[in-house]
């Protein structure tokens, strides 16, 4: 597998190395032992998700509170998103920016987001199945979400989608509230 930082250092863009023939592919979606010495990072998943969603459909951008922060490694497993991490961690140099890229079942390509961000996504194509595997178990109590149209961080979501978001995300907080 190959890791390249991006523009937020800490966020990682995995790209597995992927088998194909005549008969189809074969990859590696996580392999521990790579996983740590690739990322210098020993990891523990404890849960993995799995949502569906139709065209334009925004999921985000969530968060949970310590105890319950959570690192995600997140991969479309059927169609497109475009996947969205913001810096939360108010001492660092990247304070409040985000990183937004396409993730397809196409270029096979993961987000490792540690904790100390929000994370959001917004399907691309007619449909997508995302999968993510979290460091911590899922907390109603300590989850938090963002609006994802909050004007203090502006992303970029892709124009000439309509776009849908549930009532929980649409009622998200305010940035400058956190």
């Amino acid at each position: 597998m190959r890791v390249k930082a991006l523009k937020i250092p800490e966020l990682k863009l995995i790209e597995p190395e992927v088998f194909k023939d005549e008969r189809g592919y074969f990859f590696e979606s996580f392999n521990q032992k790579d996983f740590k010495k690739s990322l210098g990072l020993d990891i523990n998943f404890v849960q993995d998700n799995q949502s569906k969603s139709s065209l334009g459909v925004i999921r985000g951008l969530h968060f949970q509170i310590d105890p319950f922060g959570q690192g995600k490694l997140v991969r479309v497993l059927s169609g497109e998103v475009f996947d969205v991490a913001v810096d939360l961690r108010k001492n660092s140099k990247t304070f409040a920016k985000w990183v937004g890229l396409y993730l397809s079942n196409e270029n096979k390509k993961q987000l490792w987001i540690p904790p100390g961000f929000a994370h959001g996504f917004m399907a691309t194509s007619k449909e997508a199945i995302f999968s993510y595997k979290v460091t911590n178990y899922y907390s109603k109590k300590h989850e938090v979400v963002i609006n994802p149209y909050d004007k203090i961080l502006s992303i970029s979501w892709p124009e000439n989608i309509l776009k849908h978001l549930s009532l929980k995300d649409s009622k998200g907080i305010s940035f400058a509230s956190l």
